[in-house]
């Protein structure tokens, strides 16, 4: 057996791996890093140069892949995500929140304090994917 590279992958739970659609991947990478502090693990291009096929990033001190799509492997082009929401559970939501939007995100449920005792909204980054942000409440 192979021994495993220490940026090949993460290292147990369950780890969200994107699509993203129309050779976005690089700048979604970029998107990540500028509104959720993501820090980049691993770039692996395709083959032909043009499209990404892995990235692993942390983001919140969790674990993302994403990879650009490849409609001739799965049959399907300019995937539009749906039914899935990544959630971050931060320190101060109204920062992570501004920060999102200042970088190109587009709010879907504003920023609130809610009744389980969270300040908690939802945004849809520029590539569709659907994300929570919540924190405690302030004062």
């Amino acid at each position: 057996m192979t021994e495993a590279k220490p940026d090949q992958g993460p290292r147990g739970g369950v780890t969200p791996h994107l699509t993203i659609p129309s050779r976005g991947g690089a700048a979604a990478i970029e998107f990540y890093a500028r509104a959720f502090g993501a820090e980049e693990v691993r770039r692996v291009p395709a083959e032909d140069g043009e499209r990404l096929m892995h990235a692993h990033l942390h983001i919140n001190g969790g674990s993302v892949m994403l990879a650009d799509e490849f409609p001739e492997w799965t049959g399907e082009a300019d995937i539009e995500p749906k039914g899935v929401t990544l959630h971050l559970q931060v320190d101060d939501a109204d920062e992570w929140w501004n920060r999102a939007l200042i970088n190109g995100a587009i709010p879907v449920m504003p920023l609130a304090d809610q009744f389980w005792g969270d300040r908690y909204g939802q945004v849809r980054d520029p590539f569709g994917h659907l994300w929570s942000i919540g924190g405690p409440q302030k004062g």
